[in-house]
């Protein structure tokens, strides 16, 4: 179950990353209520993902799948660009949460 409370986390965290940006500074009503509502469900599935994972495991894989969803749902929603160098950088983070799940023995 950890696997998909992080999961969930994850979704909540790409939310919460796309959401903050629609706020335009926490101006925008709706947009921040979102917002809230998705960085308070990352850290409550992100918490539940914890009793079992170990909290450098979990943290890091929550925050880097985190930010390469962001990095797509970014370019997808708001038009921002995908450079090489984002795509090297997905490689590093997709290898680094390879290479934690076979730390952790999963």
């Amino acid at each position: 179950m950890a696997w998909i409370y992080l999961s969930i986390a994850i979704v909540f965290e790409i939310g919460f990353a796309l959401g903050t940006n629609a706020t335009k500074g926490f101006t925008r009503l709706w947009p921040s209520v979102f917002t809230l509502l998705a960085a308070a469900g990352g850290i409550f599935f992100l918490s539940l993902a914890l009793k079992t994972l170990d909290v450098g495991v979990g943290y890091t894989i929550w925050t880097g799948v985190g930010s390469i969803g962001t990095v797509i749902f970014g370019a997808l929603i708001y038009k921002e660009k995908i450079t090489p160098a984002k795509l090297g950088s997905f490689a590093a983070i997709i290898g680094g949460v390879i290479l934690l799940k076979i730390a952790a023995g999963i």
